[in-house]
């Protein structure tokens, strides 16, 4: 698709170049219906302006233009409406889909180079080792694993990273959790509840010391969302420390560094960004009182960790949407650094909201009454799970209702999309089965594919790369989700309406490739975002 657009946005603007029009910044695009041709064009539009002239003159002359250079690929052209330019081209562009899902297979097929080969640190997830995994971190995570999934696609060079805060006030209140229900008394307030916290302190052979046993619990808690995380086929290349980094002196290092650029003030003792000079709201503490450092210093040496130490070029962080404040401070004592603020993206994730019994269940971790991410995975399967996170744009809040994904029907867009991937490989093993002839892409004639729902289908395949283009650049792996959609719904319409194996010899043969040209598009799209491609269902 990308390159037939491309290929006729080249054949228009020659045209206007010819009627002495450089540079119009005009659009190829798909009309909303069929009849009106396969790609539509509004330089008519864009040029009569430019020309004082009637937009209808104008397309006819351009029209007028295209038809002498008499491309190969263009069957005809009109003009519509108020000057729009429409196009009818032949199917040999479609029927090249078919080939270049077979030649270029799951690794190549719907490829674009947008990365160029930037080395790039994805961040998400990173939830307190405080308490398991709950619903709405599995949303992002899946969000995050699709999208570093997606920027490999398009040439980033990927490494994702679950940042591990263990330490700070929230590990202190954690172990001091476990100290207290260890020792047979109440949890202190602000401590952490729920039967996971008990189950660690009846195993808990440290000292009284908070710290050291917030540490210790930590430590067992990760192994559990290591584990929740595994359920959703998600690893991360690294799992950094919190307290690695204040540990190295990389954040008094970092607050030096700020203090010799000249951004650092000191009232009463305490150490102050001024934020407000580069965009934020108010400036912000970078220590306390006491000489403690706060959350922001440490995230600071953090992201010049990754920007300036380790030399990633870009860096992306998921977070939820309660750290909305931090964005303008990251970004703003990363420019005060001589970061370019391009070099940093922090992505928002809204809430996540679960439907159980018809009752929204409210969760946190303090109290104690998580929905823990593995248990959900459990009840609805791993693809389940991710294709629903990944159904809307993560800075929408959602509502899940898990009974409408655990019956195995087609009003089930998780068993829709995957339903249709099955049909792909039923028809090779009732070929196999009927002892119809192997074709080969070499050996069918493909004009043979003109019924409307050949047509239909072979279009929206031609629309995964532009897809993938927009999904990685725009950070929405949702888009992917919404072209499985319509890719399973064009599918299952020719399936219906079209008889694969049951037709003349030759539109056998030729139905026979497309389908295993389809199932090369349908695996791209479900590997971009973690779902297995079922050969039964």
């Amino acid at each position: 698709m990308l390159q037939i657009k491309k290929h006729l946005h080249s054949v228009v603007g020659s045209a206007a170049e010819r009627l002495g029009y450089l540079d119009l910044s005009f659009d190829i695009t798909e009309p909303a219906r069929p009849e009106f041709g396969d790609f539509a064009t509004n330089a008519a539009l864009i040029g009569a302006k430019a020309a004082s002239m009637n937009p209808r003159v104008f397309a006819d002359s351009l029209l007028n233009e295209i038809e002498g250079a008499q491309d190969p690929n263009i069957e005809s052209i009109s003009v519509a409406g108020p000057g729009f330019i429409n196009f009818k081209l032949n199917r040999d562009w479609l029927h090249d889909e078919i080939r270049l899902a077979l030649e270029l297979g799951e690794s190549g097929y719907g490829r674009v180079d947008v990365g160029k080969g930037a080395r790039l640190l994805l961040e998400f997830v990173s939830a307190n080792p405080t308490g398991p995994l709950h619903l709405g971190n599995g949303w992002w995570a899946s969000y995050g694993d699709s999208l570093g999934r997606l920027l490999r696609f398009v040439n980033f060079q990927v490494s994702t990273e679950y940042y591990v805060n263990d330490t700070g006030g929230q590990i202190r209140a954690l172990g001091g959790s476990i100290v207290a229900l260890r020792n047979g008394e109440e949890v202190p307030e602000g401590g952490y509840s729920g039967s996971y916290v008990a189950d660690l302190a009846k195993t808990y052979k440290g000292t009284d010391d908070i710290t050291e046993a917030g540490r210790w619990a930590a430590e067992q808690i990760l192994v559990f969302i290591k584990e929740s995380l595994a359920k959703l086929e998600i690893e991360f290349d690294n799992w950094y420390s919190q307290a690695s980094i204040e540990e190295s002196g990389l954040v008094a290092e970092v607050i030096s560094v700020m203090e010799e650029a000249g951004v650092i003030d000191v009232i009463d003792g305490k150490k102050v960004f001024r934020a407000t000079e580069f965009g934020d709201s108010r400036d912000r503490y970078l220590t306390k009182e006491n000489g403690d450092l706060t959350y922001l210093a440490g995230d600071i040496a953090y992201h010049y960790n990754k920007l300036v130490m380790r030399g990633f070029d870009y860096a992306i962080d998921i977070f939820g949407a309660d750290h909305q404040g931090q964005v303008p401070s990251l970004k703003g004592a990363m420019l005060a650094l001589g970061v370019e603020s391009d070099r940093l993206e922090i992505l928002l994730g809204q809430m996540v909201s679960l439907v159980r019994d018809d009752e929204v269940v409210k969760f946190s971790k303090r109290k104690g009454n998580v929905v823990d991410l593995g248990e959900v995975t459990d009840e609805i399967g791993p693809s389940a799970m991710r294709l629903l996170s990944l159904s809307t744009s993560i800075d929408r809040a959602t509502t899940v209702d898990l009974e409408s994904v655990r019956s195995k029907s087609m009003d089930n867009p998780v068993y829709y999309i995957q339903y249709a991937h099955a049909r792909m490989a039923a028809v090779e093993r009732m070929r196999i089965e009927r002892g119809i002839e192997d074709p080969t892409l070499a050996g069918v004639n493909m004009a043979l594919l003109e019924h409307p729902r050949e047509i239909e289908l072979l279009k929206v395949m031609a629309r995964l790369d532009e897809t993938v283009e927009f999904a990685a650049r725009e950070r929405a792996p949702y888009k992917i989700v919404g072209w499985l959609k319509e890719f399973a719904s064009a599918f299952h319409g020719f399936y219906h309406d079209c008889s694969i194996l049951g037709a003349s010899s030759e539109v056998v043969a030729a139905r026979i490739i497309l389908v295993r040209g389809c199932q090369v598009a349908l695996r791209v799209g479900l590997s971009l975002v973690g779902v297995t491609a079922p050969e039964q269902m």
